[in-house]
């Protein structure tokens, strides 16, 4: 949408002439404080006790910032009563308002988390350490120290998860006062807290502070968009002031016949929601329909579903449009009851139905646990129901934080669920970006640039080498390792969460796929060919022989093109006999003869009973087109067959595996003679079944006896249902061929441990 575009639907000529009505609010934030006389009023709540020691943390750092102002002039000591307001505002203990009131002691005037220690106890101490930045450390950027500082933060959180408030509240009036900042420092300040600090808000519930983040983002980021925006809004409250008071009157007069008490008071969608919702529809302001809607506090959960009853029998409900938050609350531990009516006036409006204890959850999310803490007996109050129900997360992670002091545990389910959605991690250079959760380094590799992607062979995080798969967390430093010859595995399509990095590997499996079958649909073909002695028909278009030969061919198979013949040859959609007899066929008529000579040039297999294809050698370079079944693990020296499955390629298993007889008795004709190429590339995987003597150590000496063998075990199973005696372990191990597979069989015989040792087919 062009800026002219955005001016022209915003800014519409009808403005004179108009009243202002009465402004629609979502529940105004408590008045901004500048004194501790002021903040003392909002600590009732605290005992005597607590109230001295807030007391002594205030004249402590009054002292410490003394002579210390902010950029707008004003006493820098007003900051951190203010940020202890926003905490008093949510009830916070007595320990996490000294820290509001000391959190900027430690970074910016010297004094040590030790003096905190010994004048107002460790609690306090680490709740204004987990707040401090890391600026006093060196890094070679400020994205490297941001995100450092980040990572320390949430480290902190997960200890206690009352320094995530205290440093919303810090972020929340720091944003308050902006305006007196650089434009280049509030433009990287409010993109961070749009970016990082808003979804944390929200993740926690405190819509509230949400709401208040992204709307002062919004304006320093696209002021002209914002003032464009909020006259909009501001005409649309006269243009509308009629059909709300009516809507408000109807309603609060039918609760009135029912006798049910309510609290009805009409709310407003922010104006930042209103841009996002206008940029993902693609709309005009005029289409955004759901600007205003109404807020029903009712006494009672009960209240709640009979204030749904009296609504849809004064107005129409819009199917589809109910969506009953209560009964499952949302996973930040939202609960409210959603319905949109169609008012008299045909527009939409949306209702919202709550009590008093989910409203003050809905507003103020885990600061709400505060609130309502002292009455967690009462029924219907979601702060306590949230104590006994996993629905409200913050709530359960204050439990584990409470009741265990397991740090280890508060750090996992902070790690998965803080960011339900996304995870933020950073490049080596500190650049953030957002992954969604269970993400692994090979998405993180891919959301880079699709050549890192491609080429990626190992990942660091956090400087130590992980496996490709491990999931990555927020807060890690991700390092992608490349290599020109390498190329995406098969397996990464088990491994990744993010369409980009999916949709990618796909592509270049397929595309390597299609060159491999290709390549393997020439062989096969030109093999069944000189089995007919007739040589492949050149496929140079200019040749006008070859060419009509060729098309055909791909009219009988039903392939567009020789090329994509050659790829169903190659994974066995179509065989390659019945194409060459059918090629032949074709040759004859128009005079082409079996050469002798040619016919020679074919290579038969030795089992008769078997159709002659000529044979497919196996050098341990092939990709997807040839494979070796997992079944009976193949390895060179062992006797093989192909077996080339409908749309997977070639198979290979071993002459005797029981997987392969049964599928040669049920599909004969697909089965072709394939050996092992005289030069191989690489190592091959098989199987070992080992029996050994439970005890000490036992693991060690059986992968000891395999390393002096010169083999790597490559995985390893235990039995699960071991007695006390023995143990089976089941290995996949590397090796050479069938003679150093034998070496390995006789150094592991060898061992004392070691019963019994044998190869493992699966049948």
């Amino acid at each position: 949408m062009s800026l002219r575009s955005f001016a022209a639907d915003l800014l519409p000529s009808a403005l004179q002439g108009l009243q202002r009505a009465p402004m629609l609010r979502e529940t105004p934030a408590p008045p901004e404080i500048s004194s501790f006389a002021e903040l003392t009023d909002k600590l009732s709540y605290l005992g005597k006790a607590d109230l001295k020691l807030v007391r002594e943390a205030y004249r402590f750092s009054d002292a410490a910032h003394l002579g210390q102002f902010r950029t707008s002039g004003e006493p820098y000591i007003t900051h951190p009563i203010a940020v202890a307001g926003v905490c008093a505002d949510w009830r916070l203990d007595g320990q996490a308002i000294m820290a509001a009131l000391l959190h900027d002691t430690i970074e910016d005037q010297g004094v040590t988390k030790t003096e905190l220690i010994e004048k107002f106890g460790v609690p306090t101490a680490e709740l204004v350490d987990g707040l401090t930045k890391l600026d006093r450390l060196h890094f070679s950027t400020r994205e490297e120290s941001q995100a450092e500082s980040f990572r320390k933060m949430l480290l902190a959180m997960a200890r206690d998860v009352r320094v995530i408030l205290i440093k919303l509240a810090d972020r929340l009036h720091n944003m308050r006062t902006m305006q007196a900042m650089a434009s280049d420092k509030r433009q990287r300040i409010a993109r961070e807290t749009l970016e990082i600090y808003a979804p944390i808000a929200h993740r926690l519930g405190l819509n509230q502070i949400y709401r208040e983040l992204q709307e002062r983002c919004f304006e320093l980021l696209c002021p002209w968009r914002f003032g464009a925006l909020a006259k909009a809004v501001q005409r649309a409250r006269g243009h509308r002031r009629d059909i709300v008071e009516r809507v408000q009157q109807d309603v609060e007069r039918a609760f009135a016949r029912h006798k049910i008490k309510v609290e009805v008071s009409g709310r407003e969608k922010t104006i930042y929601s209103i841009y996002q919702k206008m940029r993902e529809k693609h709309a005009g302001f005029a289409q955004v329909s759901d600007i205003f809607g109404f807020r029903v506090v009712v006494p009672t959960l009960t209240d709640c579903y009979l204030a749904l009853g009296v609504l849809h029998q004064l107005y129409k409900p819009v199917p589809g449009r109910f969506k009953d938050y209560i009964a499952i609350p949302k996973a930040n531990g939202y609960q409210s009851l959603h319905t949109t009516l169609v008012s008299p006036l045909g527009t939409p409006v949306e209702f919202q139905m709550r009590t008093e204890a989910m409203h003050a959850v809905a507003e103020k999310g885990i600061a709400a646990h505060w609130i309502y803490k002292d009455r967690a007996g009462d029924k219907g109050n979601p702060a306590a129901d949230a104590q006994r129900l996993s629905a409200i997360w913050l709530q359960s992670l204050l439990d584990i934080q409470d009741e265990t002091r397991d740090s280890a545990e508060f750090l996992e389910h902070v790690k998965i669920d803080l960011h339900p959605d996304a995870v933020y991690v950073f490049t080596p250079r500190s650049k953030i970006l957002a992954l969604p959760r269970g993400a692994t380094p090979v998405d993180f590799a891919y959301a880079i640039h699709s050549d890192v992607g491609q080429h990626m062979v190992a990942a660091k995080v956090n400087g130590e080498p992980v496996a490709l798969r491990t999931e990555l967390k927020s807060g890690d430093v991700v390092e992608i390792i490349t290599a020109p010859g390498a190329r995406p595995n098969p397996a990464w399509l088990s491994m990744v969460r993010t369409g980009r990095a999916r949709s990618k590997i796909r592509h270049h499996l397929k595309t390597m796929e299609s060159d491999e079958s290709r390549a393997l649909g020439e062989r096969l073909l030109t093999q069944a060919l000189r089995a007919e002695g007739l040589q492949t028909p050149s496929s140079d278009p200019a040749d006008a022989t070859a060419a009509a030969l060729w098309q055909q061919l791909t009219r009988w198979s039903g392939n567009r093109n020789r090329s994509e013949l050659m790829v169903d040859i190659g994974l066995g959609r179509k065989i390659a006999t019945i194409v060459a007899k059918r090629l032949a066929q074709l040759m004859g008529e128009r005079g082409i003869k079996p050469d002798a000579v040619t016919l020679t040039l074919g290579r038969y297999a030795h089992d008769d009973s078997t159709p002659t294809q000529g044979v497919v050698f196996v050098d341990g370079s092939e990709g997807a087109s040839i494979q070796l079944a997992p079944c009976c693990r193949p390895i060179p020296g062992d006797a093989i067959v192909g077996y080339l499955g409908r749309g997977e390629g070639l198979l290979v298993h071993t002459a005797d595996c029981p997987t392969g007889k049964r599928r040669f008795e049920r599909d004969s004709e697909r089965w072709m003679q394939v050996e092992w190429a005289d030069e191989l590339t690489r190592t091959f995987e098989t199987s070992l079944s080992v029996l050994v003597r439970n005890g000490k150590g036992v693991l060690a000496q059986v992968a000891s006896a395999i390393s002096l063998s010169e083999a790597d075990i490559t995985h390893l199973d235990m039995d699960p249902e071991a007695v006390e005696e023995t143990s089976e372990l089941r290995l996949l191990v590397s090796v050479r061929d069938r003679v150093h597979y034998a070496e390995v069989l006789r150094a592991l015989r060898r061992s004392p441990v070691v019963l019994r040792v044998s190869r493992h087919r699966l049948t």
